[in-house]
């Protein structure tokens, strides 16, 4: 026994082969380079479309940039209408801000938008007729901003009080909005169609044209949530929450009061956007209304990393994309090719972020191990 062991010992020890590499975090990247290196992947990300529409679509390249700016830029009303899907895609994105900040995944974004619009909508068949104007739009406004309130809310309380999980939460309330805003519509619409006619005289106002006052409201809303953010004594709160709840309670913060007024706010700029679509732009309700663009804010949000000023060239970049990748598909009929290159745009982009905040290490060869 004594010699096996003996032996054990002298057989020498096979040596755990390291990973080939591993990843590791970055320090802390200057922010002038890490605005460079997110302007490069945006310019690879082009170029590599332009290849790649060039190989499969057999467009010129130059005549991929041209049908990319026509989109945007060709009218002054399709300038008009693109700004104005960024606002809206802005105005969400603001919304759910505070709650991600804090830490709160607020999916529900698309249905409190749809039950914000539907309380507008309420508002202008059942007394848009019998009241002045501006009373009419104070009703609106007022309850908007509580139907979409009330909808962040809910899931906020539970999630306070019983630790519920918010991103099933909140999505499930999604579907729940799109029925309740089909029922209405059944309601109201007795033809079988579905479809409720716009109220066109019932809308906002305009100012210079039909987009203005709407674009105005959300740039307003914007520099506010940073201000309320960045300064306020509830903003401060937000981020410590979503640091540490445990160390937000350490020094003295109502954890749960925190998680409720934050998603009713955000409930609430949710039911404005709704708002600006109901009563703004479309003057009617549907199911598709919000247009999937509770979904795509999230992805606003993250690249702007929760700043709403950022947010600004994040929505108007996600908005130019997909306009011009309508475009492509008119000028081109490269239906599936247009929204892939959309596609690999955004990934260059989020991959960027990547290596912004990670560096990978490679396993160091023997020859400079013995050095």
């Amino acid at each position: 026994m004594q010699l096996q062991s003996s032996k054990a010992a002298k057989k020498p020890q096979k040596r755990q082969k390291e990973p080939l590499f591993h990843i590791v975090k970055r320090d802390a990247m200057p922010r002038k380079t890490a605005i460079l290196v997110r302007v490069a992947a945006v310019a690879l990300g082009v170029l590599f479309c332009a290849l790649l529409v060039l190989l499969l679509g057999g467009v010129n390249p130059l005549q991929y940039f041209q049908s990319m700016i026509k989109g945007n830029f060709g009218t002054a009303n399709l300038f008009w209408s693109n700004l104005y899907s960024t606002a809206i895609l802005l105005c969400i994105a603001v919304a759910l801000t505070p709650a991600f900040k804090m830490r709160f995944w607020n999916i529900g974004a698309e249905g409190q938008v749809l039950v914000g619009g539907l309380a507008a909508t309420i508002c202008m068949v059942e007394i848009g007729n019998s009241v002045p104007l501006p009373v009419l739009y104070l009703l609106m406004t007022v309850s908007s901003i509580a139907a979409g309130a009330l909808w962040g809310g809910i899931p906020a309380i539970f999630k306070a009080k019983w630790n519920t999980n918010e991103t099933l939460f909140t999505l499930m309330m999604n579907y729940v909005a799109i029925q309740l805003v089909a029922f209405f519509i059944d309601i109201w619409v007795k033809d079988g169609s579905g479809t409720l006619k716009p109220m066109h005289h019932l809308g906002f106002p305009t100012i210079a044209n039909k987009w203005m006052l709407n674009v105005i409201i959300v740039g307003v809303l914007t520099v506010l949530l940073y201000i309320y953010l960045r300064y306020s004594k509830q903003g401060y709160e937000v981020s410590v929450v979503g640091e540490s709840e445990n160390t937000a309670r350490y020094i003295g913060i109502n954890v749960g009061k925190v998680i409720v007024r934050t998603m009713l706010i955000s409930g609430a700029l949710c039911g404005i956007a709704g708002l600006i679509i109901a009563g703004g732009m479309n003057h009617t309700i549907s199911t598709g209304s919000a247009g999937g663009r509770g979904f795509t804010a999230i992805m606003v949000t993250w690249l702007a990393k929760f700043n709403p000023l950022y947010m600004v060239l994040t929505a108007f970049l996600i908005v130019f994309l997909q306009a011009g990748s309508m475009q492509l598909k008119t000028d081109f009929r490269l239906d599936n090719i247009s929204d892939i290159a959309t596609a690999v745009i955004l990934l260059f982009i989020i991959g960027c972020e990547f290596f912004i905040n990670y560096r990978i290490v490679f396993r160091k060869s023997n020859k400079e191990e013995k050095q």
